[in-house]
């Protein structure tokens, strides 16, 4: 069996013995609740440990892999033509995601449907709002120091700096050889460092399901069964969208390459991170037959920019809270949510719980109140890793797509390998 194939079969049995696990200590000590936090929060520092290992590596991971891309493209043409092309369907997805997400919630209505009680509307979610002002989303966009960037994973300002020392790499020609290998060799090195990491994974996985579990235990799926249903029902005509957009351009090699992704699907599904994610997604596309330049520049802008599934959750969950507080929301204004929702929410990676956190802030601007949120925050966990798998095709979708139109997409793509 190949090494993936039993990080992925590991993946998985860490998940159904973290399940197994959380149920039976939420029966264990069904009259002791204190008891049963301190064993999760326990469990929880497995989770804790990997998701601080990737935090670790992503920032130098992006920072050299993206810096090296640019570089290799070889002229600032040749990086505009790709930047455009990849803006192009990132902000394509984010339209096509947000829109799909307010059309599903006006016809589902599942905020009516719930039956649960609503929170007094001057509760506190304790999730801050973000800063609307467009003052706010410039200041958050460009770094004032890219050591502090990186210290803090604000993954987008690491990017726009890795475009300007990649440009400016290229610009310089011959002298900046050294760099590029230098940085060309740290990737690899980072690489390798993620391979030990990832070698974690399936006991992050075991802590996170009996976390959770432990503590709301299998009835909270039942209690907001009928919309974690509709909300991943969603997700999966997403993925449909997101497979035909590809199969469009790609062909049939498109189903080969959502072969290819079950590995990074997982690890992303399971822990409820995107990020953890990444190094895998860059592993698999690269046999997928990408060119490794398209694969380091346009990935880590995905990373900013096209966060599908959580761009879907923003719309569905903002209307969810309206429907629940009974608050009718005009045409006019829910087109002007999405439109909102399309600027805010670009940047938000590597901030924790960051759809919560935009939403909150779209809450406020539409008097819708913040309260609401708390009738999400018990299941956020669930639906963040219905998001998160989302993520990936979305991001490793637009990659392919990319090196198919720029004619970097080998013809025959590395054959899948029988287990």
């Amino acid at each position: 069996m190949k090494k993936s194939n039993r990080l992925t079969l590991y993946i998985v049995l860490g998940m159904i013995l973290g399940i197994l696990t959380g149920y039976i200590i939420f029966n264990s000590y069904a009259n002791d609740e204190a008891a049963i936090k301190k064993i999760a929060d326990n469990l929880s520092i497995l989770t804790d440990v990997f998701l601080r290992l990737v935090k670790m590596i992503i920032a130098p991971l992006v920072f050299s892999t993206l810096v090296t891309g640019v570089a290799k493209l070889g002229d600032i043409k040749a990086v505009g033509r790709i930047g455009g092309k990849t803006m192009l369907w990132f902000i394509t997805a984010t339209f096509v995601s947000l829109f799909l997400g307010l059309i599903l919630v006006n016809i589902l209505q599942p905020g009516h449907s719930l039956n649960l009680p609503v929170p007094d509307s001057h509760a506190s979610a304790g999730v801050s709002g973000t800063d609307m002002t467009l003052r706010g989303f410039f200041r958050h966009v460009f770094p004032d120091s890219v050591i502090m960037a990186m210290a803090n994973n604000e993954i987008l300002q690491i990017v726009i700096f890795a475009l300007f020392f990649g440009v400016a790499i290229a610009a310089i020609g011959e002298k900046g050889l050294p760099v590029v290998k230098l940085l060309d060799a740290v990737a690899h090195i980072m690489l390798k460092v993620t391979s030990y990491v990832m070698n974690f994974a399936p006991f992050a996985v075991f802590g996170a399901m009996a976390a959770i579990i432990s503590q709301k235990g299998l009835g909270i799926l039942l209690t907001y069964g009928t919309f974690i249903i509709q909300f991943y029902g969603g997700l999966i005509l997403l993925w449909i969208v997101l497979s035909l957009a590809g199969f469009f351009v790609l062909g049939r090699s498109a189903f080969n390459l959502l072969g290819r992704l079950k590995a990074p699907l997982l690890l992303a599904f399971s822990t409820a991170t995107s990020e953890a994610a990444y190094p895998r997604t860059m592993e698999e596309l690269e046999k997928f037959g990408c060119d490794s330049k398209i694969v380091s520049f346009v990935l880590p802008l995905g990373y900013s920019f096209n966060l599908d599934g959580s761009m879907m959750y923003m719309t569905f969950a903002s209307m969810f809270i309206a429907q629940a507080y009974n608050m009718h929301l005009g045409l006019e204004q829910q087109i002007s949510m999405l439109l909102v929702l399309m600027i805010t929410s670009k940047g938000i990676a590597g901030v924790p719980r960051a759809s919560l956190v935009v939403i909150a802030g779209t809450l406020s601007m539409f008097h819708i109140p913040e309260a609401g949120l708390l009738l999400l925050l018990g299941v956020d966990h669930i639906l963040d890793m219905g998001r998160s798998a989302t993520n990936v095709i979305g991001n490793a979708m637009a990659t392919a797509v990319v090196s198919k139109w720029e004619g970097s997409l080998a013809k025959e793509p590395e054959v899948l390998q029988e287990v």
